[in-house]
């Protein structure tokens, strides 16, 4: 019975064995695998990119300067007008029988200016002729004042008169000036891009003057108002080239020239910008006002440069991959550039360093996908330098650049130890190491 207990349970440990061998040999980690880019030669161009609106470089509002009822509207959207001519007209019969009261009052005011002067010329008569008599004893002394008192009083009425005259003058002027505004005429030569009235429509001039209508005065030649953010306005100058597109036209590129930077800036949302002025051609008129423009403003440019790609400048390594990819190096192999270099279960290359002595530190997310959350870096970065990490036969080299242009996907390399063609890593999985939380990556025991 005992000897039968042992055979049960030495085959129950035989099953539990191969049970675990299975296991393992069907759950092995992944093998330690690099993402890389090669390094290349090519042009890096640097832009700044902003929105902005389009509009012609002047605009007019065309208002009213008295109240009525339009009787007339003589253009439409889009019109041509010259500068001077008729565009509206408000009804002008009141404003007439203004113009002939005032006209009226005129004629009286010089009647009475008429009489004044022949009573003056009347009343100075007999100041001389009563002065003439007060000489001889004629008449008294008092009589004599009394006519050359008259005779004063009817020179001030002459006076008085002439201001009248010059009033009822003022009263008509201002008359056929209001007569003369019912006729609204455009101020420039352009084009009418808004109409904001209808005939039978009355307007009110009592507070300010309403806008009847808006005139674009050349539309061959516009502008471009971009909101650009303060990171980005020192980067710009006036008299750089600029281009754009506009969603109506998503195909074709249109270019301009900044013709001003202004200094007045823009708060939205604690989001701080600045206007910059784009002068921008327009001889076909397939540019309209109001059109949204997605602006480019190229501000540095390199041509046929060594160039790394920004996710490999991004990569950063955690402590445990770097742990991980120290272990024995048989077994690595590397594919070339641009592949996935793939090392064994139990192998990896260990981390060399170029540009820099290795030593480990504290380092954030690296904002690519190989390293989240790293913990070290393989070397320590100087000042104006970056760390960029290569495969060279199948080994991962730490190697440090001093970088140049970026136009946000690659970089110019002014210097370091980085050849045209080199696989630089921008990812890094498998192997002994896992995903994990916020810690980034974790060793696989």
């Amino acid at each position: 019975m005992n000897r039968r207990r042992l055979v049960l349970l030495a085959l129950a440990a035989a099953l539990v064995a191969g049970g675990l061998a299975v296991y393992r040999s069907f759950h092995r980690p992944p093998a330690l695998t690099f993402e890389t880019q090669p390094a290349d030669r090519g042009g890096v161009v640097a832009k700044v990119t902003a929105t902005g609106t389009l509009s012609a470089l002047v605009t007019v509002q065309v208002g009213s300067q008295v109240s009525g009822r339009l009787a007339q509207v003589l253009v439409d959207y889009n019109s041509p007008v010259k500068k001077g001519q008729l565009i509206a007209r408000i009804d002008p019969q009141l404003f007439e029988a203004a113009v002939e009261q005032a006209r009226a009052n005129l004629v009286a005011a010089r009647g009475n200016l008429a009489k004044a002067r022949a009573q003056a010329i009347d009343a100075d008569r007999q100041a001389k002729r009563s002065a003439t008599l007060a000489e001889q004893k004629l008449v008294s002394e008092a009589d004599r004042d009394t006519a050359q008192a008259n005779a004063d009083a009817a020179r001030a009425q002459v006076e008085a008169s002439n201001g009248d005259v010059a009033q009822a003058e003022a009263s008509l002027h201002q008359a056929q000036v209001n007569l003369a505004y019912t006729r609204i005429v455009s101020p420039t030569d352009g084009v009418v891009i808004s109409r904001n009235v209808d005939v039978g429509q009355t307007v009110a001039a009592s507070l300010q003057a309403p806008t009847l209508f808006v005139i674009a005065e050349d539309l061959s030649r516009m502008q471009v108002d971009t909101n650009v953010a303060e990171a980005d306005v020192g980067k710009l100058q006036d008299g750089m080239d600029a281009t754009f597109t506009v969603d109506a036209y998503p195909t074709e590129r249109f270019r301009g020239k900044v013709r001003q930077i202004r200094n007045a800036p823009q708060t939205v949302q604690n989001v701080v910008t600045y206007d910059a002025v784009i002068d921008v051609p327009n001889p076909d008129l397939k540019l309209r006002p109001g059109m949204t423009a997605n602006v480019s403003f190229v501000y540095a440019q390199r041509g046929d440069v060594l160039r790394v790609p920004n996710a490999a400048l991004r990569f950063r390594p955690t402590r445990e991959l770097l742990a991980a990819m120290n272990l024995p190096p048989p077994g690595a192999r590397r594919e070339g550039p641009g592949a996935v270099t793939g090392v064994g279960e139990a192998a990896a290359a260990p981390i060399e360093t170029a540009g820099a002595p290795p030593s480990p530190r504290a380092t954030g997310a690296n904002g690519g996908n190989g390293g989240r959350g790293s913990d070290s870096r393989a070397g320590r970065e100087t000042p104006g330098t970056r760390t960029v990490y290569v495969l060279r036969a199948g080994r991962p080299v730490a190697v440090q650049v001093q970088g140049g242009v970026s136009d946000g996907t690659v970089t110019e390399v002014v210097s370091g130890d980085v050849q045209e063609g080199d696989a630089c890593i921008v990812d890094a999985s498998g192997g002994a190491v896992r995903q994990g939380g916020p810690g980034g990556m974790r060793r696989v025991l």
